[in-house]
Parts: structure tokens; sequence; C-alpha cells
């Protein structure tokens, strides 16, 4: 018989969304695996457990989507996100290349050159939202034409990258709008790998490519189109606007950047611990785990909690710090193992660039009141009202 700790903790009702670090701590205080009644999954909230389950991904397959719920995880199927080896090696393989550091380290000087032009508009400005002007110009500048979308489809990527995290959730009634949104895009993405209408030599039309030679089956054009899109867009824009929010409320640490800009790595780093942009995604048992008194049994769904291991006490001290010269690095806010998000050296890349280009500008951030999205599975600001002094 299965045995379980159990709780009646509900993570996706907006107010667990909006605020959910008291949440995550009751989840780590109970146990290193808790059966959550509400929406009938394991959940790992500790640091070691999560990690170990990444790691492990014999035992915590991907195969079966990494979704809480089935129509977001049948999209999801022959995706490099839900898939295990060798399937996952090779499809990763086929969008891997663009985003090798080689490629990534080829693109610093262009990133490097529109983030100062950014910055110095925004600075000259004197107030400007860390959201929308800031924090999205850069990746929406660089991604879209990384894959090779067409234009004028590009107003419409931001609404369903977020739709595609929020149906990661369970299904809830506020996800059953988003899940309309995702199929929208599969649709659209399903109608562009059969048209060929992208850029030539971006990562899209490398996919479309590998299908004209037999690499990889046409049907699986349109999930490959969509892997980097959707997450590529929500976790760095959250990342950097969040960095804005967390200096301007910690300005000593600005300070110490400005003092020592070596330091903007650690921070970057510290900012994704601390407030990482993506809670989490599940997993599928495919044996019987023991870990301590709970069983998790083969078939059964496992919520990985990246966001609450990044704040575990039994991994960080003093977890709820915000501290620039922490060791961050061994967090898990772009997963880990062999699913690690194979666009975070972008992410970083472009987080740094617009991290050091402030830096060079900007002695204090005076932050407004911010606005959370409400979303399953993205913490990300909506709005983040921001004067520069200089």
């Amino acid at each position: 018989m299965t045995s379980r700790t159990t709780s009646g903790i509900d993570l996706f009702t907006d107010d667990a969304i909006h605020d959910p670090y008291g949440l995550y701590r009751e989840l780590r205080d109970l146990g290193p695996a808790v059966w959550l009644d509400e929406h009938e999954v394991w959940c790992l909230s500790r640091y070691e457990e999560v990690r170990d389950a990444l790691v492990g991904w014999e035992t915590y397959s991907s195969a079966e989507g990494v979704a809480l719920n089935d129509p977001t995880n049948e999209t999801l199927r022959g995706t490099t996100i839900a898939s295990d080896p060798p399937l996952h090696d090779h499809l990763r393989s086929i969008v891997g290349e663009r985003l090798t550091p080689r490629a990534v380290r080829s693109m610093r000087d262009a990133v490097e050159a529109q983030a100062d032009e950014l910055v110095e508009r925004l600075v000259t400005q004197g107030s400007f939202d860390a959201v929308g002007d800031l924090a999205r110009a850069l990746p929406m500048a660089i991604v879209p034409d990384m894959l090779g979308w067409p234009e004028d489809i590009r107003p419409r990527l931001l609404e369903w990258a977020a739709a595609g995290f929020d149906t990661m959730g369970p299904l809830t009634e506020r996800v059953q709008p988003a899940l309309a949104k995702r199929h929208e895009l599969f649709a659209y993405t399903s109608e562009l790998a059969r048209s060929g209408d992208l850029v030539p030599g971006t990562l899209g039309a490398d996919i479309l490519g590998a299908a004209d030679r037999g690499e990889i089956r046409p049907d699986e054009c349109p999930a490959l189109l969509l892997d980097y899109l959707v997450p590529a867009l929500d976790t760095t824009i959250s990342a950097i606007s969040t960095s804005v929010w967390l200096f301007g409320r910690h300005p000593d640490q600005w300070d110490a950047v400005r003092a020592d800009p070596t330091l903007i790595p650690k921070a970057f780093n510290e900012a994704l611990r601390l407030e990482s942009p993506v809670r989490g995604f599940s997993r599928v048992a495919t044996c019987d785990v023991e870990i301590e008194e709970a069983t998790i049994a083969c078939g059964d769904r496992v919520l990985l909690l990246f966001a609450s291991a990044n704040r575990d006490e039994r991994r960080w001290d003093d977890p709820e710090r915000f501290d620039v010269t922490r060791d961050a690095a061994g967090h898990v806010a772009f997963g880990y193992g062999i699913h690690g998000c194979a666009g975070q050296g972008l992410a970083r890349l472009e987080g740094h660039a617009v991290l050091a280009a402030l830096a060079r500008r900007v002695a204090r951030f005076d932050v407004g009141t911010p606005r959370h999205i409400t979303n399953s599975m993205i913490r990300a600001l909506s709005e983040l009202p921001v004067t520069v002094r200089t």
C-alpha cells in the first residue's frame, strides 16, 4: 500500500500564484514528498529531491508530458521537453546547434549593442515600465528573428507564449481559455510548417530542413518550432524585470554591482534563484520510488517545484535574502540535467547585457508597485513602474 504524507494545499489558486512562498515552505516542512489531494499529484519541494529527479530521467520520465493535464500533454508529444533519450537527444541535436555556447558567444556583440541602445533611450526618458519597455524589448527583438517567424504574427507571440505556460497547470476554470489559445498557436504553427514560410538561415528553417533530409518526421516539425519559442520569451522577460525590482528594493546590492560589474553573473543567478520564472514541471514515475516514509507508485505524476527548491533552507543559507555575492549557480530555475533549458545561454547573455548597460548609467531605481501576472507556471511581473536616477 502506498504510504503518503498528504496536504490540502492548492498551489493553483490566484492567491497561491501571487503569494506562493509560505505555501512552499509549508510543503517543505511536511516532508520530501507530499501528495496534493486537490490535484492528485505528488509534489517534490526540497532542493535535493528536485535535483535528483531532474537528473534521474530513467525514474522520473518526461515522455508522457510535463504538464498537469492530459490535453496539454497531448500537444507536447514530440518535443524535447516531453521526451526521454534516445528520442530526446535526437530532437535536441536538431534544435541545439544554434544554441551552443559557441553560437551564443558569436551573438554577444550584437546583443550588447542592442541592450546598450535600449537602456540609453529609457534612461534618457527617466521613467518607464521595466516590463513592457525594458524586459520585453530585447527578447522580442532577438528570439523571433532567431526562429525566423513571420513579422505579421509577432505581436501575438507573447500572448501565445504565456498561454503555453498557463496550460501546464491543472485544468482549472482559469486555464480553459489559455488552452484554446494554445490550440490556436499549434494550428498556426502546423500551417507554418506546411507552408515553409520561415526566414531562410534561421532555427525554424533548420527544423524544416531536417525534415526534408529525413532526420525527423514532417509531423514533428510544428512541436519543434514551438520548443524554443514558448520558454525563450517569458522566462527571460521575467528574469530581467524581476532583477530590476529586486535592485530597487535592495539598493545596497545595486551599489555592490556598480562597484564591481564582475558580480553581474552572480547577481542574475541570485535573481533567478530567489524569483524563479518557472514554478516547476511534472514527471511520471516509471517504478515505485521510496523517499523516506513516502512511496511514490509507478505511474504516479510528480510535480517538481523548482521555485521551492531554490528557497530550500536545507540547501541555501538565509534563502530569502537577496545577496549578489552568493554563489547561486546551483539553482534549478532553468531545470537541470538533460532537460536543462537549451536556451539558457542566450537568456543569460540578454540578462547580463541589460544589467551591464544599466550599471553604467543608473545609480538608483525608484520602483513603484509591481503587478504580477496570474499564470499556472510562470512567475512574472506584468508591470513595474520605474524612475531611474543617474
